[in-house]
C-alpha cells in the first residue's frame, strides 16, 4: 500500500480554507497512487488554541458538512481537529475516513502537552484495519510515551500514524529521533504528518516522513514547502 504524509501551512481558525488545502493534497496523493493520506495535528483549524477555546464553531464532529469535500476525495484520510465531547472540554480528535467517506474510526489525543491541558480533555487508543494492514493512531506528544507505542505493536499493528506539530529549534531534533526510534523499537512502519511554517505560536519544521520498521527513512519532505511524501513497502517518492 502507498501511504502519503502531508505537511501544510494552515490558515488560522479557517476550517473551509484548510479543508480546501487538504483536498488538493489528497487529490495529488491519489493521482500518484496513494491509498491513504495522513494530515497534521489540528489541521482543520491550525494550532490555534486560544481561538478554539473561545469559538465553538471551530469544533467539528465526524459528520460535519464542512468536511464533505475531504470525505469524498476518493482516498482514505486521517484528519485531525478539535471535537466536542460529553464533558466541558473538547478533544484533539482524529477522524479516519474510507475512500467513500465512511467513518472507519476515531482517536483522541491521550497525552496533552503543557498549555493544551487548559483547553482539551484527554482521550483514548484508536486502531483500524484497511487494505490488509492494521493501523495505530497517535497525536504528537503521545509519541513520546513508550507505553503507548508498545501497545501498538502488542495489538498486532503494522503501521503507526502520527498527526503532529513539531516546530523549529528543539522540535527538529525531537522529530528526527522520536519517529525512527518508534519504528525500530516497535517494529512498525511509521508515518509522520507535520506543519510547515506558521502554526499558532510555533513555526512548523516540516519534515513529514515515513520510516521502515528498521528505522530507515523511506520518504521525507523538506523544511519549507507544503507538500506530500509517499512511500510504499520497498520504495518511495516525494511530490
Amino acid at each position: 500500500m502507498k501511504i502519503a504524509a502531508a505537511q501544510l501551512t494552515c490558515a488560522p481558525a479557517d476550517i473551509p480554507a484548510n479543508v480546501r488545502t487538504m483536498v488538493g493534497q489528497a487529490a495529488r496523493a491519489r493521482a500518484l497512487g496513494a491509498e491513504l493520506i495522513v494530515f497534521p495535528e489540528l489541521a482543520l483549524t491550525g494550532y490555534e488554541l486560544e481561538a478554539i477555546g473561545k469559538n465553538p464553531d471551530l469544533l467539528t464532529r465526524h459528520d460535519d458538512p464542512r468536511l464533505d469535500a475531504l470525505r469524498t476525495s476518493g482516498i482514505a484520510t486521517v484528519v485531525n481537529g478539535a471535537a466536542p465531547t460529553d464533558g466541558p472540554r473538547p478533544a484533539i480528535e482524529t477522524f479516519v475516513y474510507g475512500p467513500g467517506g465512511e467513518l472507519i474510526t476515531t482517536y483522541r489525543k491521550q497525552h496533552l502537552f503543557e498549555h493544551e491541558r487548559e483547553v482539551f480533555a484527554a482521550g483514548r487508543d484508536g486502531r483500524f484495519t484497511y487494505g490488509g494492514l492494521r493501523f495505530a493512531l497517535a497525536t504528537c506528544y503521545d509519541n513520546h510515551f513508550v507505553a503507548l507505542t508498545s501497545r501498538c505493536a502488542a495489538d498486532g499493528c503494522d503501521v503507526h500514524l502520527a498527526s503532529s506539530l513539531y516546530g523549529t529549534g528543539d522540535g527538529v531534533r525531537e522529530r528526527a529521533s522520536v519517529y525512527p526510534g518508534i519504528a525500530r523499537s516497535a517494529g512498525l512502519y511509521v508515518v509522520l504528518a507535520n506543519h510547515v511554517g506558521a502554526a499558532g505560536l510555533w513555526t512548523g519544521c516540516g519534515g513529514a516522513a515515513l520510516w521502515a520498521p528498521d528505522g530507515r527513512t523511506l520518504a521525507e519532505a523538506d523544511a519549507r514547502t507544503p507538500m506530500v511524501v509517499i512511500a510504499d513497502v520497498g520504495g518511495a517518492s516525494s511530490v
